[in-house]
This record gives structure tokens, sequence and C-alpha cells, in this order.
């Protein structure tokens, strides 16, 4: 979408793309992966690894989903798709259709041998030129300055709560479900719509605000917009919208005042940990190449580790770094950052919600995140804009307070 042409008015979908449009956003909306693929008791995990002298660990376990995959399969390709009354629109929804698809043969491939070939297929593996930079990264980023984690979940849960009340002085009907659980496997996630905060969460007061503005400012704005669309797959997320919407997070955190370079670190380990996961290599292994050779304390490399083997092996974490390289070489290029916000989408998906705009079912974002409203954006911006990801973090945390965005 480009965001100097005037918008035509928006307009409903026709119906039969509006009731493909419908069924994909419901069964997507059962479709909760993330969750279903969320480790259980990860903290009594690294007890035993520690115990074992950091060479065993058991089968990850998982909450089992109250899913049934073959009856959604059969209702996923059970929707009239020859029947869309647009092409473009047919397009959109059919590509929606197929990876909904093949994510319910992920979920039913948990834990089996053929879990990484499905992971492949959905989030894709790790190229070549992803896997040197993260080693790059790893061989040249140092970890910025040292800062005590004194900050917890009641912190981050009044600074996420002040964030929504920014939202609601534009947007009366913004809102968040907040879920503080002490067994989330994540410091803190969004998924599908809901943001999961880690019971025990601790971290530097300098990295609250960037967090959040990478969970609220991008996943859930980009919700909200989306939800406001008349294709509401831009709510839930067409095709491949997961590279984007990680790239989109992590640059939030830079443009919100402090990307340490561990965090850069972390995404780069990511990926090596993916790559292994790929060529079988389990968590001790893991955890020794990125606690022994790449120098991660042990809760960091576990962590890692833990995440590269959900499943049998996910790839989802590459994308994080992958994202950030594609949407600074997209910046670099001269594309446009607004627009970005519509939704939940992929960068290669830019020229269809362009068409999709000009036919009036795309309209340009209700809500920019709220760092955008910041005195020293479009400089920070500007600068991301002449940036490698190599280069895209802070040494030190800023001198103004992360947390002083605009009121």
């Amino acid at each position: 979408m480009s965001p100097d042409a005037a918008a035509p008015a928006v307009r409903a979908l026709p119906p039969v793309a509006g009731e493909v449009d419908a069924a994909l956003a419901s069964i997507d909306a059962d479709l909760d992966w993330l969750l279903a693929l969320n480790p259980l008791g990860t903290d009594g995990l690294w007890e035993e690894f520690d115990a074992s002298g950091r060479t065993r660990v058991s089968a990850l376990r998982y909450a089992e989903p109250l899913l049934d995959l073959d009856a959604m399969r059969r209702r996923l390709l059970a929707l009239p798709m020859e029947r869309v009354e647009s092409p473009l629109l047919a397009g959109v929804l059919s590509e929606k259709q197929r990876y909904l698809d093949r994510t319910i043969e992920l979920l039913r491939l948990r834990g089996t041998d053929g879990f990484v070939a499905a992971s492949i297929d959905l989030f894709g593996g790790v190229e070549a030129g992803l896997l040197e930079l993260a080693n790059r990264i790893l061989a040249e980023v140092a970890a910025s300055d040292p800062l005590p984690a004194d900050s917890g979940v009641d912190e981050v849960v009044a600074a996420v709560e002040d964030e929504v009340a920014w939202y609601r002085t534009q947007a009366p009907d913004f809102g968040l479900e907040i879920r503080v659980d002490a067994d989330v496997g994540s410091l803190m996630m969004v998924s599908h719509g809901r943001l999961y905060l880690d019971a025990e969460l601790r971290l530097p007061r300098a990295r609250v605000q960037p967090l959040v503005q990478h969970e609220v400012g991008t996943h859930v704005v980009t919700r909200y917009n989306g939800a406001r669309q008349p294709l509401r797959q831009l709510a839930v997320g067409l095709a491949q919208y997961d590279a984007l919407q990680e790239g989109l997070g992590v640059l939030a955190e830079y443009l919100s005042g402090y990307l340490p370079g561990e965090r850069l670190r972390i995404l780069a380990a990511r990926v090596v940990a993916a790559d292994m996961a790929i060529h079988g290599a389990q968590i001790p292994a893991i955890f020794a190449s990125l606690h022994e050779t790449h120098g991660f304390a042990t809760d960091d490399a576990f962590d890692v580790a833990v995440r590269a083997c959900r499943g049998g092996g996910l790839t989802k974490d590459a994308v994080y770094l992958r994202g950030l390289r594609d949407l600074l070489d997209d910046l670099r290029g001269g594309g446009a950052f607004e627009p970005l916000f519509a939704g939940k989408f992929a960068l290669s998906h830019r020229v269809v919600l362009q068409q999709l705009a000009e036919a009036g079912w795309v309209a340009p974002p209700a809500l920019l995140p709220r760092y955008t409203a910041a005195d020293d954006f479009e400089r920070a911006l500007a600068r991301c804009r002449t940036l490698g990801v190599d280069a895209l973090y802070h040494v030190h945390p800023p001198q103004t307070p992360a947390q002083e965005l605009p009121a």
C-alpha cells in the first residue's frame, strides 16, 4: 500500500469470499499451534539435565490440545474456494488454506520423525546465507553493558496496562487479555491476541519497554488493525506472516530505545540451534555448542536448545533473524514503514496488498505503535535504513529511561 495514495472507500468482501474468509479465521483461532508446542515443566527439565552432568534430559512434555485434527482438515478442505468471486481474493485465501493445512500436519506429527520436515515446509529451514550471518554475529557482536535483572512480572504487567491505556485514548475498543502463568516456556509471548507472561519473569528495567513494544506494539497492534479490515485474514495472519511479524518486533526493540548485543546474539543462536536440530542434534549437543563454543550463559543456552527441539525440531525460531534481515533489506531499498502495520502478512504480500487496497478490501492501519510518536523516531528509522543486521544493536542502555514514551 502506498502511504501517499488516496485510498478508495473500503467495502465488504463478496458473499462467498466473506464466507471462506470467516471460516479460515475460525479455523486459525482453533488451531493454537504455539501453545500446543510449548513444553511443560522446563524448570524441572533443567534440574534433571544439570544433575546428569548436562548429558541427559527427558523427552519434552506438552499439554494435549483439545483438537480433532482430522475433522479440522476435512472442514478446511471442504471450503468452496472454486466459487470465490475474485481471482485476487481466491489466491490469497487459497494460500492461507494451504498454510493451515500444513499447520495441521505439523501438529499431527508432533513428537515423530516427520516433524522436522513439516516444520521446514511451514517455516523454512536454515539457508546457508542465514547461517553465515548468525555465525558472524556470534563471532563479532559483543554483549552490551551488564545490567541487573531488577524488574519482575508486576512491573511488566503495569507497563503493559499503561500501554493499553495509551492506545485506548485513540481507540476506545483496544483491549488485551494478560495471562500470568508459571509454565509459559517463554518470558512473554502473544498468542491469538493474548499476552502470556512467565510468573517468574525477571529482566533489566531498560528492557521492559522494548519488549512491551515488541509484543504489544507489533503483535497486538497489527492484530487490532487487521481485525478492522474487510479481509479478516489480516488479523490472524496471511500465509507465511511470521517472519515479518518477528522482524518488526525486534526492530521495535531497537526503535524504542534498547536492543542490546546479547539480544542479537540470542537470535543468531536460535538459527544455529535450529540448524543443529534439523540435522538431528538433541538438547545436550545444542546446549554444549551454545554454552561451551559460543559462550552463552547456561540458562540462555538451555532455553534456546529446548525451543529448537520443540515437537521434534521446530525451525520457527530461525524466522526472527531472517525476518529482521529481510525487513532491513526492504527498508534500505525504500520500502514504506507505516503500511506494514495494516495487519499480519509477509513482505512478499506488498504487491497483493496494494492490489487489495485498490479494490477497497484493505485500508491503511488504524493505529501505529506508540514508539512512532517519539520525537526522535524519524531519525532512528532513517538510521535503520542504512544498517545491516549485525550493526543493529546498542552497546549502552539509553541515558533517558526507555520507559519514557509519548504520553
